[in-house]
């Protein structure tokens, strides 16, 4: 199944209509376009200097985008499947402060690279728990999941603040540390292992059949059903995938900030969602793409790295995001009319 044939309009469409089709497709692509031509006139006339052909600035957006990419990941899938995942963020705090406990504990037993190893299994380990559930909830038990997924977001809180001791854990060790902060070639580490992460999900979603079966489940489930996949197997595995997104972003973001904390990814479940609805993927399911997710995180990095940079008040990237958020879902409405796909009345 191909996600661009669905946002194709029809050959039988006007001219006019297959160009704004193809225009609304396109739209990711043209928000950070003009976001950061805007942002580079600001900058000229505001201080004289470049803002998007600094290096430094370039690096900033990469590291800002890091923790929408990672989450965006495993909510585009859930997304194009036709559900939603409210509890990554919490999910990720949990990943945080389970990884800051064990690379400390281990690390001082048996060494900051150990320390370091056995983080990151446990906490992956960890993440699966939730994602787990969230897809039995799901899948077998039918539950919505909006609710099931937002029970999730307390258990996750909960069990956070609970290991965390009602506050942030500190690490003491330098491996883990370095991985948030460190550089290989001059570029940042985070963001290489957030690359890697990407191209790994990149490729299951467009080359295998279990990417298939994602977007034909979102399209239309039951005839999902009545061609032989196992559309609940596919649904939990969805949902883990989902999690060990937030565990990766609760990992790193513990490296970065050398404590893990239980609120870690409570401001980003927004951004995660605005990401992949940003960059093309309908909120009814069946389309979507990883390129236009990362698209998504990018223009969010670059209102929240653009608005510091020229010193304007942060809350002002609140309006911008949920105005972004707001003008897409209006042209996915818009396409979807035009491609002759459903809606709701």
């Amino acid at each position: 199944m191909s996600v661009t044939a669905s946002t194709r309009a029809a050959p039988g469409k006007p001219r006019g209509q297959r160009t704004l089709a193809a225009l609304a497709a396109a739209r990711a692509w043209i928000f950070l376009i003009l976001l950061v031509v805007v942002f580079e006139i600001w900058s000229q006339i505001a201080y004289g200097t470049t803002f998007i052909f600094s290096s430094f600035n370039i690096r900033s957006i990469a590291v800002f985008a890091v923790a929408p990419v990672l989450l965006g990941l495993g909510q585009t899938l859930v997304i194009i499947s036709g559900g939603i995942d409210l509890s990554v963020g919490f999910t990720m705090g949990f990943a945080a402060v389970i990884a800051a406990h064990v690379a400390n504990g281990v690390g001082a037993a048996a060494g900051p690279g150990i320390g370091l190893l056995t983080a990151i299994v446990v906490a992956l380990g960890a993440t699966m728990v939730p994602g787990w559930i969230n897809g039995v909830l799901v899948a077998r038990l039918r539950v919505p999941p909006f609710i099931g997924t937002l029970g999730m977001y307390g258990v996750a809180r909960g069990a956070a603040y609970l290991f965390a001791g009602g506050t942030t854990v500190p690490v003491q060790n330098n491996w883990l540390t370095w991985l948030g902060n460190g550089r290989i070639l001059g570029i940042p580490a985070l963001v290489i292992i957030a690359v890697i992460v990407v191209g790994i999900f990149h490729y299951l979603l467009s080359e295998t059949l279990f990417g298939q079966y994602t977007y034909a489940i979102g399209g239309n489930r039951q005839a999902t059903l009545r061609a032989g996949v196992n559309v609940r197997r596919v649904t939990i595995i969805l949902y883990v995938l989902s999690a060990l997104t937030a565990g990766i972003d609760g990992i790193l973001y513990t490296g970065r900030f050398a404590a893990g904390a239980p609120q870690a990814g409570e401001p980003l479940l927004l951004d995660s969602i605005a990401a992949v609805v940003i960059g093309g993927a309908s909120l009814f399911g069946g389309s979507g793409t990883i390129i236009g997710t990362i698209i998504g995180a990018l223009i969010i990095a670059v209102i929240q790295y653009g608005l510091v940079f020229l010193n304007v008040e942060p809350f002002w990237q609140f309006i911008a995001v949920g105005l972004v958020i707001i003008v897409s879902v209006l042209v996915d409405q818009s396409q979807r009319r035009f491609s002759g796909g459903r809606q709701d009345e």
